[in-house]
């Protein structure tokens, strides 16, 4: 049966569904109510476990050690936040960790404009944590994504035995819409991990080799782990190259958006092609290459200073417009206008 559902109680009810069992956070906009959820849900259901920790580096790390103890575990945050996970994030990668790190976006940096939705954590899912690692994440437009990618996310963190990353944006988190969540049937990795106790004894983040024992002086040890670690996580991301597209007859120009944006350039899909990246990182780097050949001109719309297109124009070799839409500001007027405006300088 349909009911009115936030992205952010989808998130958590998506979570719910594939066996999560455990939550640790701290009060952060736009996410917060996933933590309340959580806290209320724990008092009715004593299978499931939750912790308000100090803070959000404390959150990260209860996160990944409730994953390695065997608890399906999930945590939620913001930008700032976000960064404040980045080294567990790292620790949850060498450790191999399942388990699910939300970031619901909004304007930065620090403290920024916590009310107004941004894009702009990209970077920071590739590249924030140290050392070489291969996060795998997803990016949901609508409260019935929100649920079904959560899902998506646990399952690849099992598969792929490390964190995954689930984006939303201010305005989705706070997005209702008319579900049926509970008709929905939702497929389910089960864990394949060892619990603390059995199995690997030691979890560090050192270099270490299969049963924990550290190997700081190694290189030909820490290459064949990182071999296996990069291995893994291309051959899960190549279980969900999961996009879509609407082709738009007659059009030279692709637009490329995602989460709200997304939603708000749908509006032009009578005059311009939409390509829509669900998951986000590793980029769709083949999908983007075959849709992209029969246009001749590529406009990236986002809620960002062009981090997604600068990996767009990696992978295409070739510069792309950029529309960015900053300080929390998604409008459809506005963004039609750049693109006009980015077109007539470029002769249509």
């Amino acid at each position: 049966m349909k009911r009115l559902v936030s992205g952010n109680e989808a998130i958590f009810q998506g979570a719910i569904r594939v066996g999560a069992n455990y939550f640790a956070g701290y009060p952060i906009s736009p996410t917060s109510e996933i933590l309340q959820q959580a806290a209320l849900y724990s008092e009715e259901n004593p299978g499931f476990r939750f912790l308000q920790a100090e803070d959000e580096i404390a959150a990260a790390i209860a996160t990944i050690s409730a994953s390695l103890a065997g608890a399906k575990a999930f945590t939620a945050t913001s930008g700032p936040g976000f960064t404040l996970m980045q080294e567990a994030l790292g620790w949850g990668h060498v450790v191999e960790a399942p388990c699910v790190f939300v970031n619901s976006m909004r304007v930065g940096p620090s403290t920024g404009m916590p009310t107004q939705p941004a894009q702009s954590d990209l970077l920071q899912v590739k590249a924030g944590t140290a050392g070489d690692v291969y996060p795998l994440a997803f990016y949901p437009n609508s409260v019935e994504e929100c649920f079904r990618l959560t899902a998506t996310a646990f399952n690849a963190a099992e598969e792929s035995l490390s964190p995954v990353i689930l984006l939303a944006d201010a305005f989705l988190s706070h997005l209702y819409e008319l579900v049926d969540l509970e008709g929905s049937t939702l497929h389910i990795v089960p864990r394949t991990k060892d619990p603390l106790g059995s199995g690997q004894r030691l979890f560090t983040g050192a270099a270490h080799d299969k049963m924990g024992n550290v190997k700081t002086s190694d290189p030909v040890n820490y290459r064949e782990w990182l071999r296996e670690l990069k291995d893994r996580h291309d051959r899960v991301a190549e279980r969900y190259p999961f996009f879509e597209y609407l082709p738009c007859k007659n059009s030279e120009t692709l637009l490329i958006a995602f989460g709200m944006t997304s939603r708000v350039v749908l509006a032009l899909k009578d005059r311009f092609s939409i390509f829509r990246p669900i998951r986000i990182y590793p980029v769709l780097e083949k999908e983007l290459e075959e849709v992209s050949q029969s246009y001749r001109h590529i406009i990236v719309v986002e809620g960002n200073d062009g981090q997604y297109a600068s990996w767009v124009e990696c992978a295409l070799c070739q510069k792309v417009m950029k529309v960015s839409c900053l300080g929390g500001g998604f409008k459809l007027k506005w963004i039609q206008s750049q693109i006009e405006d980015g077109l007539k300088g470029v002769g249509r």
